[in-house]
């Protein structure tokens, strides 16, 4: 086999830690892999961004987790790269530097009044109540009678479900006490949730809709004549068997009979948010039909979520693509104005933007670890062994927790869960959490 191959990924999310177990699995090759994480705990978006109701799809964890039951595979939580350490010493300590850290920011919608106060990205919402140590949420915008989601993809019906989900039935989830408590008081009563095409184009799967169609807590309203379609759109839907049965599922919907629950959710079609209005505080959106701009209407809302994408952000050292919002390459390979920077790739939403569910992630980390892994015989060696880059850390201070210790979180949040008569709660304090896992901080906290 050689020497062994020593590879950092940067980010723990489902594609970095796919590529972590395809190249610590290959065959040819004998790979060790260093997985490195900002946050104290693994995982990504499926611990801080797959809405906590949605338990069978979290399970994926105990799928990524068996990555790190091989002694190959190492994890470096608590350690920022670019902070802690710099991406040119990842890449001087290790034969190859993958690349793998999401995309953490919002899209803009670039809407006269979105800077006003109640006008937050869905994506803080998610991260509050999915417990994210970073999050920060102003729960005084819950006191409005009415919230507007911006967008049609799952993100957003996630967002509406999690608005009218019961504290009984909030507990039955992961969700933080603080979150549930907070929620439990909230004064929404509708929420609208807008696309600005039609409903042919909306994103969300039918599984989804479907869900937020049983939730028993609030009435899921559409108006029938936002479904109406033109031959032409009619031909191109019965072509298409996914939008086919979307549309025959929010027709059932539409023809229903309404439950009268307390909460409901009502999906708006052909709408374009072109203005939010408000001296400081949002108190209503002039939405504008998508097909016809001189049709517009005005809604009282004072909450505004959108959820219409997410973007990534440079990382010190790396090329970045402001227009795509992405890390340029050419097969993984991460390229800068002179070509191929040796030995550094990407995979995951930093190199094909935000795209795909959790499976995609796998066929792009299968196509990042080829590139590596092609590249071997040429890389060339840094001559460092894992203790040089764990001294390193030490000498900075930098209270690493490793997988033994984020299991010691895990067993944490597990008894706070049984302390409250629950499976499982998670610790969203950073502090808690390094407590929790036995790590001194600088401060020797």
């Amino acid at each position: 086999m050689g020497r062994r191959l020593r590879v950092a990924v940067v980010g723990s999310g489902p594609a970095g830690l796919f590529c972590a177990q395809i190249l610590t699995e290959d065959t040819e090759h004998d790979v060790a892999v260093d997985v490195f994480e900002r946050l104290p705990t693994p995982f990504g978006l499926v611990r801080y961004g797959v809405a906590p109701d949605h338990q069978k799809i979290k399970s994926i964890v105990a799928q990524l987790a068996e990555v790190f039951d091989s002694h190959r595979v190492r994890f470096l939580g608590n350690v920022s790269v670019g902070a802690d350490v710099t991406l040119d010493e990842l890449r001087a300590h290790y034969d190859a530097v993958v690349l793998a850290s999401g995309a953490p920011l919002d899209r803009p919608l670039g809407v006269p009044g979105e800077d006003l106060t109640g006008v937050l990205a869905a994506r803080n919402f998610v991260s509050w109540y999915s417990g994210h140590p970073d999050a920060s949420f102003d729960t005084a915008v819950l006191a409005a009678e009415r919230a507007l989601v911006v967008g049609v993809g799952n993100v957003a019906l996630d967002v509406a479900r999690m608005l009218v989900r019961t504290p009984e039935e909030l507990r039955r989830t992961d969700v933080p006490e603080h979150v549930v408590e907070a929620l439990a008081g909230h004064a929404v009563r509708e929420v609208l949730v807008v696309g600005r095409r039609g409903p042919q184009f909306a994103k969300f799967t039918n599984k989804e809709l479907l869900e937020l169609a049983e939730v028993e807590s609030a009435d899921l309203v559409v108006a029938p004549e936002d479904l109406t379609l033109s031959e032409t759109e009619q031909a191109r839907v019965a072509a298409q068997p996914a939008a086919k049965r979307l549309l025959a599922s929010l027709q059932k919907i539409a023809d229903r009979e309404p439950r009268g629950r307390d909460r409901r959710i009502r999906l708006l079609f052909d709408r374009t948010p072109v203005a939010f209005l408000g001296d400081t505080t949002v108190t209503a959106a002039r939405l504008a039909r998508t097909s016809d701009p001189t049709v517009v209407e005005q809604v009282d809302a004072g909450l505004v979520l959108p959820a219409v994408g997410y973007r990534s952000t440079p990382l010190q050292g790396a090329p970045f693509d402001d227009a795509a919002g992405t890390i340029p390459h050419r097969d993984s390979r991460v390229l800068d104005r002179d070509g191929h920077l040796s030995g550094l790739y990407v995979v995951g939403w930093a190199k094909r933007g935000p795209s795909g569910v959790i499976g995609t992630n796998r066929l792009c980390a299968s196509e990042t670890a080829a590139s590596v892994l092609a590249d071997a015989a040429t890389l060339p060696d840094p001559g460092r062994t894992p203790a040089a880059i764990d001294a390193l850390l030490a000498s900075r201070g930098v209270p690493v927790v490793d997988w033994t210790r984020w299991q010691l979180i895990e067993a944490a949040e597990a008894r706070l869960g049984a302390d409250r008569g629950r499976e499982r709660v998670k610790l969203h304090d950073r502090a808690d959490m390094l407590t929790a896992a036995g790590v001194r901080t600088s401060a020797g906290s």
